[in-house]
């Protein structure tokens, strides 16, 4: 048996869980600032945000352990790969690293230096990273990791070649996924400009997390098959 076939199997399912847990629980702590706040609005300069930890932090440690599993799934991607189309996997990959770095980073930097430096009174520079700052570094960061896996998405797609109705499926969903990223950054930045504050963010984790929720399904089941052929 092939173990990059078995690994890519677990990793596929881990990666549909693992999403739909994180996507769940963000959709529960909704921002409480920006466009989107309706009520009770946490203002600049964004110091009076102790209160929210940990319970508006939950989320970005599944998503940090999600960033971690996705490496191995476009790896297993890569293996899974015909020689021929493996320079399209390593492209891949190398966007998928990107993504992860840009992320893990953002993640940890509001769990370990965001809430400590509020309770030490260290309230300097903290307006422009916290999440609450819908223009700030962390929305930045955000964009540039999440449309970095939209890259991954799309160089990966090449190497489901379409011999049969899954792989087809799987390749259309990565495709439509970055041509929807990129609409969706043109749309939002020819409305609101420099204004766009976190709404391109949001759209692209949900188009990505969907996407990594149901192509991880069947990423699972092309996995399995691909196990029972080389047993």
């Amino acid at each position: 048996m092939n173990n990059s076939n078995l690994l890519g199997f677990y990793t596929a399912i881990t990666t549909s869980l693992l999403t739909l847990v994180t996507f769940g629980i963000a959709i529960f702590t909704p921002p409480l600032s920006g466009p989107f706040c309706t009520g009770s609005c946490v203002e600049y300069p964004f110091t009076n945000i102790i209160s929210r930890f940990p319970r508006d932090y939950y989320w970005m440690y599944p998503a940090i352990l999600l960033s971690l599993i996705f490496i191995v799934l476009v790896v297993c991607i890569h293996h899974y790969a015909p020689k021929e189309k493996k320079v399209f996997s390593q492209i891949g990959l190398s966007f998928a690293l990107i993504s992860a770095s840009v992320l893990i980073t953002d993640y940890f930097i509001q769990i370990s230096v965001i809430q400590p430096s509020l309770l030490n009174g260290e309230t300097d520079g903290i307006a422009i990273l916290t999440q609450y700052n819908p223009h700030g570094i962390f929305i930045a960061l955000e964009e540039v990791g999440y449309l970095m896996m939209s890259i991954t998405f799309l160089c990966i797609a090449p190497v489901f070649s379409g011999i049969n109705s899954l792989e087809s499926g799987i390749r259309r969903i990565f495709i439509t996924s970055f041509i929807l990223t990129i609409i969706s950054l043109i749309i939002f930045s020819a409305s609101y400009g420099i204004h766009r504050e976190y709404r391109f963010e949001v759209a692209v984790i949900t188009i990505n997390w969907i996407v990594l929720i149901v192509s991880g399904l069947l990423l699972s089941v092309l996995f399995k098959r691909a196990m029972r052929i080389s047993s």
